[in-house]
């Protein structure tokens, strides 16, 4: 009986040392997995991928969107129109700038000459850029000036009756321009004559301005040309008829 008693008790203390050697086993493999997976959700991302040479590859693909579109979305005749246009708005400041000088002239046509100087003279220092990017001369230094404008040009050309007193049916030149005499002739007239002469040659002027922002909208391509070139019909043409008022009251 005491040798039974002795069996079933080491049987018994076997089973609660196999229990307790399960029981940490179960602890640390719990552990284990504990932190395995710790280990992986707290584990930083994998830093993304640099261009070569540290540069960013987004900065380079918009450094190349960005890279002049200008000099891909022209053609010939934006070309033409900002070389033509740029000694032509050149004189009409000029213009404006003389009757701003003179003493003596309505307060209409001295506002009148103010809008045209401060309408024109940022669209001179535009036009220059676009020749700049396109890589072509300004207006008349190979041959495309106001000279080359000839029978294409429309109307062009066919200012007769528009000038009085040295501003005769040959004085207007091609897009309207004065010639060097007659703008001679303007600075050294009085106030009066002046303002008549003004009205009537800047009207030519801007009748000449008009039909070359017609030929660009026409056959231009580079959509800031064509914009400018529909700003000019709108703008100018409505001064056309500002002037011919202000010629009517004098």
């Amino acid at each position: 009986m005491m040798k039974r008693s002795l069996s079933l008790a080491a049987l018994s203390l076997a089973a609660v040392l196999t229990l307790s050697a399960c029981g940490a086993d179960d602890g640390s493999t719990a552990g284990a997995d504990t932190g395995s997976t710790d280990t992986s959700s707290s584990a930083p991302a994998a830093p993304a991928t640099s261009a070569p040479g540290g540069a960013s590859p987004s900065g380079d693909a918009t450094a190349s969107t960005r890279s002049d579109p200008a000099a891909d979305e022209h053609n010939a005749a934006d070309v033409m129109f900002a070389q033509m246009m740029l000694p032509h708005h050149e004189q009409a400041v000029e213009m404006s700038e003389l009757m701003l000088g003179k003493d003596g002239v309505s307060p209409e046509i001295a506002d009148l000459a103010s809008r045209i100087k401060a309408a024109q003279g940022p669209e001179m220092d535009t036009m220059e850029s676009w020749l700049e990017t396109w890589d072509s001369p300004m207006g008349g230094e190979d041959g495309h000036g106001m000279g080359s404008m000839g029978s294409d040009s429309g109307s062009m050309g066919n200012m007769d009756g528009m000038g009085t007193g040295g501003m005769g049916t040959d004085g207007m030149g091609m897009g309207g321009m004065m010639s060097e005499d007659q703008m001679a002739e303007l600075e050294s007239a009085d106030a009066p004559e002046a303002s008549r002469m003004f009205l009537e040659s800047m009207t030519a002027h801007h009748e000449g301005a008009i039909d070359m922002a017609r030929t660009e909208i026409d056959n231009g391509e580079y959509p800031d040309a064509l914009a400018m070139a529909e700003t000019i019909v709108e703008t100018q043409q409505a001064e056309i008829e500002e002037m011919k008022g202000l010629l009517a009251d004098l």
